[in-house]
């Protein structure tokens, strides 16, 4: 089977209802946005407030405020974010876990690793629920200063500055030479995406005593090498679930010519959590270290068999992406692009659901994936949330109670007081997205890179609330090993059960009962779809069970109608009948009258 067999199949499985994956034409008119973002004059930090967030006005009403800024900006402002918090001590404003900004000048604050110390990260950032990029992860940048000391000198950080300007300069030459000037205008992929061995990014040196481990994903995951790997090209990764949940999967090689080739306005994404199970993809986990800022994850002591995926390998062609969410399981998430570029849009966690997806702005019949998200769909959530706080400055402008930001506040609108942030990360970027924030991603090119969800002492109590209410056996596991582990969380958990009278799984018979006869019913359907697969039904399963669906509901159609008929025609018959006795009783009256006359 080829890539174009192979993606076919995996299309047809995936999204069984779309027969026309490229009716939108977005192939041709995503170049557009894709120059917009790459562009050298693109500011690729940008805020969007309406309402109470946005500027007071002279009349004392609210009005809407959109800004944008570039790199250069943003990085000055991220220092200077970091010194204040760092004077201010932890907890000194920002963007909490309300997700209302009071003193943070911008989000997400932009840091290099080299400033950022993991102590100063998980005190001043994490703990106050900020979004974080972090640059030069994976090339091996480390903060050397005492723990929680000051930014690095500035003939440091001119060094540095020039030894990166040199590197996108032999970039940008290069990709010159080789006709691929747009997709890696702006930043570029790493040198290491050559294929000459001498070419990779460790070269990328910084300060004397200021590298960790350059991470070899830098120079094994690009597209050639990735293609090139005659062991990794033939694993299949996931690209997708069909309608069941299961798992729709190509072979890598497969996937990497659709990367290339294809024109679906969405294109597949491999998004694949279980490459750790696999023992020739397994390897990848030695491509790239855990960073240092993340590497507290309390979930892990219930094993790597029990926990819920929290680690994904992805591989993505432009267009491709993931639409707004907020991470499962109160966890939050960092995010490393190793090659390629992003778009990332950003609400806090005050906005509502309704407000976040565009609720009662998506047409009928439009399509709702990440690519649809943010060329159509997010420009109308920014032009509603204006239209509301332009409507609420004509009223008075006051508040009738609630949170605002999108949250159902002024006035009950879903779009009132709404607050984005849209940002573009580039390689060798790393963003931390908190607990609660929710979130979407579009693949600007095609990019490689690795993301992980995780629990720490910082977010664990919404974690906690979450797992014990969303993975009932797995929390008194959990419960067990923290009290072996971490004596005090496992107190916390218990005090946050007694505040909100929760009783753990184990201690609860009706909701054991619950859990074994949801278990037995998910047995059948197993049992019940590998009879299927036996007798070689399993390969259109989905055909198949839309073809008996459309066959159940006509077979059910056309016995009522025959009940209908048949009743029918009971009645009319039995309206005949009875005229036929009246006419034959009186016919018999008639004879005996005659007869007795």
């Amino acid at each position: 089977m080829g890539w174009e067999e192979s993606s076919s199949r995996a299309r047809r499985l995936h999204r069984p209802s779309l027969r026309d994956w490229e009716r939108d034409g977005l192939a041709r008119s995503f170049g557009a946005y894709a120059e917009g973002v790459l562009g050298v004059d693109h500011r690729p930090y940008s805020c969007f407030t309406a309402g109470t967030g946005a500027r007071t006005d002279k009349d004392g009403g609210t009005e809407t405020e959109e800004w944008s800024i570039g790199r250069e900006e943003a990085v000055r402002m991220g220092r200077e974010d970091l010194r204040r918090r760092r004077r201010e001590g932890a907890g000194g404003g920002g963007t909490g876990t309300g997700g209302a900004t009071t003193t943070t000048t911008m989000c997400p604050v932009v840091l290099d690793a080299s400033d950022l110390s993991p102590r100063d990260f998980k005190e001043l950032y994490e703990s106050s629920g900020v979004p974080v990029v972090i640059r030069g992860i994976p090339h091996g940048e480390i903060f050397a200063g005492r723990d929680g000391g000051g930014p690095m000198a500035d003939d440091e950080e001119k060094k540095d500055d020039d030894e990166k300007r040199e590197c996108r300069e032999r970039l940008v030459a290069r990709d010159a030479d080789d006709g691929r000037g747009l997709r890696r205008r702006q930043d570029g992929d790493d040198p290491s995406s050559s294929s000459s061995p001498n070419n990779t990014t460790t070269t990328t040196t910084s300060a004397p005593g200021r590298r960790g481990r350059a991470w070899p994903a830098v120079r094994n995951w690009s597209i050639p090498s990735l293609l090139a790997d005659p062991v990794l090209s033939d694993v299949r990764f996931k690209c997708g679930e069909d309608d069941d949940g299961r798992s729709v999967r190509m072979r890598l090689r497969h996937f990497l010519r659709y990367l290339e080739r294809n024109r679906d306005d969405s294109p597949l994404y491999v998004f694949d959590a279980t490459f750790d199970e696999c023992r020739r993809s397994r390897r990848l986990l030695d491509d790239y270290d855990v960073p240092e800022y993340f590497d507290e994850d309390l979930l892990g002591l219930v094993g790597e068999t029990r926990r819920p995926p929290y680690r994904w390998f992805l591989v993505g062609p432009e267009r491709s992406g993931t639409t707004v969410h907020v991470d499962p399981l109160g966890t939050s998430a960092w995010n490393t692009v190793v090659h390629g570029v992003k778009r990332w849009a950003l609400f806090p966690p005050r906005t509502s659901r309704e407000a976040a997806r565009g609720r009662g702005l998506v047409l009928r019949g439009e399509d709702d994936e990440a690519v649809h998200y943010f060329t159509v769909i997010l420009p109308r959530i920014k032009r509603k949330a204006a239209a509301v706080a332009a409507a609420t400055v004509a009223l008075g402008g006051g508040d009738d109670g609630g949170g605002g930001g999108g949250g159902g506040g002024r006035r009950g609108d879903p779009y009132a007081d709404l607050e984005c942030y849209e940002f573009t990360q580039y390689p060798g970027e790393t963003v931390y997205v908190p607990r609660g924030w929710w979130h979407a991603v579009l693949n600007v090119t095609h990019t490689v890179g690795v993301t992980q969800n995780y629990c720490s002492r910082r977010n664990f109590d919404d974690v906690w609330r979450a797992t014990r209410g969303g993975r009932k056996k797995m929390a008194c596991t959990w419960l067990r090993k923290l009290g072996e582990a971490h004596p005090d969380l496992a107190r916390r958990a218990r005090d946050l059960n007694d505040v909100d009278g929760h009783v753990m799984w184990e201690d609860d018979p009706e909701e054991q009962r619950r859990w074994r006869r949801k278990r037995e019913e998910r047995e059948r359907r197993r049992k019940e779809r590998g009879e299927r697969g036996k007798r070689g039904e399993g390969a259109a399963v989905e055909e198949e069970d839309d073809d008996d669906e459309d066959r159940r509901k006509k077979s059910a159609s056309n016995r009522g109608e025959e009940r209908v008929g048949r009743m029918m025609r009971l009645t009319l018959g039995g309206g005949r009948r009875l005229s036929v006795m009246k006419e034959k009783i009186a016919f018999i009256f008639r004879l005996l009258n005659m007869y007795l006359n």
